[in-house]
C-alpha cells in the first residue's frame, strides 16, 4: 500500500519555475503547511534569483529590495534547493519536470508587453518601458541597449507605477543614482544624459491615474525638478468626482497633484510635466528616429459597464521629442507545454489551477501564482496572499493525486540529468559566492552593491570564488 503524499515516507516533490516574489512567496505557504513533508526545487533562467526585486524594483527603492532577506531565509530552508541558470522549455522540458515531481507551480510573471499600436512605434528611440527598466538594472537581456538620451525631451506613456519609476530616473540627479545599485554603464549613460523635461501622458483622468500615493509623492521630493500640471486637467467631471469621493487612494492622489499644480516659480533645471487626458496617435521620425510626438486630447465617456473610458477628440498637437518609452500594460508568453489563454496572456487557469484551454479541465498537479496567474496587477506584497491561495487548492488536490512513481523520488535524479545535459547550474550556495563579491564592490564605492550584468560573468565569479 503506498503511503500518503506529503509524508516522511514520501515526501511531497514540488518544482517552481521562477524565482521571483511569487515564486518564493508559494515556497514559504508551502512550507508553513503542518504536517506537511515537501521537497521544494527552484528553477530560474538566470544564476540570480529574485525575479523583478532584483531587476525590476528601481535602483532608488533600496528599502523595497530588503525583502530579499526573507526569501533569504526561505532558500536556506533544508527542503529547498535553487537551480538557477536552468531555462524551462529548452534546458529542461515539461516532461522532464512531470517525470520528477508530484506538483508544478508556474511563477513566471509577465514577460513582454503590450504595444500601443500606433504609426511609428517602432522607430529607433521608442521602447517598453520593461526594457529601460531591465537596462538601467543589468538585467542581461538588456544591458546591450542603447538609449540616446541626447534631446532635451523624453515622452513616457502611462501613469502606472512603472512609468512613475522610468520618470523619476530619467529626471533624478546623477548624484542620487551614484549611491544606489544601478547598472554601472547606466549610471555612466544617465550622467551624460540631455534630457531636461519628461512628459507624462495619462489616456484617462488623475481619478482614474494607477500609481499609488508614495510614488507621485516622490515627484514632488525630487531636487532639482519641477512637477508641472496644467490646473484644467484637475476639473472634473460629475462621474469622475463620484469615483474620487469613494476611492480614498484617489482622493489622496489628487491632492497631491494639486498641491503640484498650485506652484507656480519653475526655475529647476529640469522638468516632469504629467498631461491627462492624452494618447500618442502617431510617433514621427527623422532618419528612422522618433523625432516628434502628436498626441491626441481625451474626453471620457461611460461604457456599457458603468466605467469611464478614454475617448479621443479632434483635438491634437505635435512636439519634438527623442525618446519614447510606453508602459500600458504587460502580458505573459506561452511557455512549451503549459495552456496559455491568448485573451488574458495568462497560463490557462481556475482560482490557480491550470486547466486546459479548451476544455477548461484542470491537469493535475499543475498551479500557477504571481502575474502569470492573474495578470499584472498589485505590488510585490500582492504576491503573498494571492501564492497562499494557489497552495491552498495543491494541499486541497494531495488525497486525489497518485504522485509520480518511487523509482524516481531520488533528489538526486534531477541533477543527474542536468549534469547528462551538460547545464551548468548554478545552486543556491554558488549565488551566494556571487552575491558576496556584488556586495564587497558595493562597499568599496559607498553603494548597496555592483551588479554583474552578463552570465558568463556571473558564472566566471562563481567558479573563481569557489576555488578560492
Amino acid at each position: 500500500m503506498k503511503q500518503s503524499l506529503g509524508t516522511d515516507a514520501r515526501p511531497l516533490r514540488v518544482a517552481i519555475i521562477g524565482a521571483g516574489p511569487a515564486g518564493f512567496y508559494a515556497a514559504e505557504a508551502l512550507l508553513k503547511q503542518k504536517g506537511l513533508v515537501c521537497q521544494i526545487d527552484f528553477f530560474n533562467r538566470f544564476p540570480t534569483p529574485f525575479g523583478l526585486v532584483r531587476e525590476g524594483v528601481a535602483p532608488d527603492h533600496q528599502s523595497i529590495k530588503a525583502v530579499t532577506r526573507i526569501y533569504d531565509r526561505i532558500a536556506g530552508n533544508p527542503s529547498v534547493r535553487y537551480f538557477g541558470n536552468v531555462t524551462f522549455g529548452s534546458d529542461i522540458m515539461h516532461e522532464d519536470i512531470k517525470q520528477f515531481y508530484d506538483q508544478i507551480v508556474y511563477a513566471v510573471g509577465a514577460q513582454t508587453d503590450r504595444k500601443m499600436g500606433i504609426p511609428g512605434e517602432d522607430l529607433e528611440g521608442s521602447y517598453p518601458a520593461t526594457a529601460f527598466v531591465g537596462w538601467y538594472n543589468g538585467h542581461p537581456d538588456y544591458r546591450d541597449l542603447d538609449f540616446d538620451l541626447s534631446h532635451e525631451r523624453a515622452v513616457v506613456v502611462g501613469n502606472g507605477n512603472v512609468a512613475m519609476d522610468v520618470t523619476r530616473i530619467l529626471a533624478i540627479s546623477p548624484d542620487v543614482l551614484a549611491k544606489t545599485d544601478i547598472a554601472d554603464y547606466a549610471l555612466e549613460k544617465l550622467s551624460q544624459s540631455k534630457v531636461r523635461e519628461v512628459v507624462v501622458l495619462g489616456r484617462r483622468g488623475p481619478v482614474q491615474a494607477a500609481f499609488t500615493n508614495p510614488e507621485i509623492k516622490e515627484f514632488g521630493e525630487l531636487e532639482g525638478v519641477d512637477i508641472v500640471i496644467d490646473p484644467a486637467d484637475l476639473e472634473f467631471d460629475e462621474h469622475s468626482a463620484a469615483v474620487m469621493a469613494e476611492d480614498k487612494a484617489a482622493a489622496r492622489n489628487v491632492t497631491i497633484l494639486r498641491e503640484y499644480a498650485a506652484r507656480s516659480e519653475h526655475t529647476a533645471p529640469r522638468r516632469i510635466r504629467m498631461r491627462f487626458l492624452s494618447s500618442p496617435a502617431e510617433l514621427i521620425g527623422e532618419n528612422g528616429r522618433v523625432s516628434a510626438v502628436k498626441i491626441v486630447r481625451n474626453r471620457l465617456v461611460l461604457d456599457s459597464n458603468g466605467g469611464l473610458r478614454a475617448r479621443s477628440t479632434d483635438i491634437s498637437e505635435t512636439f519634438e521629442a527623442g525618446l519614447v518609452l510606453r508602459s500600458v500594460g504587460y502580458r505573459g508568453v506561452p511557455l512549451k507545454g503549459v495552456p496559455f489563454d491568448e485573451n488574458s496572456y495568462t497560463i490557462s487557469n481556475v482560482a490557480g489551477r491550470v486547466v486546459h484551454a479548451n476544455s477548461g479541465d484542470p491537469i493535475q498537479g499543475e498551479y500557477v501564482v504571481g502575474w502569470a496567474k492573474r495578470g499584472p496587477s498589485g505590488i510585490i506584497g500582492t504576491n503573498k496572499p494571492d501564492a497562499a491561495s494557489t497552495v491552498a487548492a495543491m494541499v486541497e488536490d494531495l488525497p486525489s493525486l497518485p504522485g509520480i512513481p518511487d523509482e524516481n523520488r531520488d533528489q538526486g535524479a534531477i541533477e543527474a540529468l542536468l549534469c547528462q545535459r551538460k547545464l551548468d547550474y548554478v545552486t543556491y550556495e554558488d549565488w551566494k559566492v556571487l552575491d558576496k563579491y556584488e556586495l564587497a564592490r558595493g562597499t568599496e564605492q559607498g553603494r548597496p552593491r555592483v551588479k554583474v550584468t552578463t552570465v558568463p560573468e556571473m558564472l566566471h565569479l562563481i567558479k573563481q570564488g569557489k576555488a578560492s
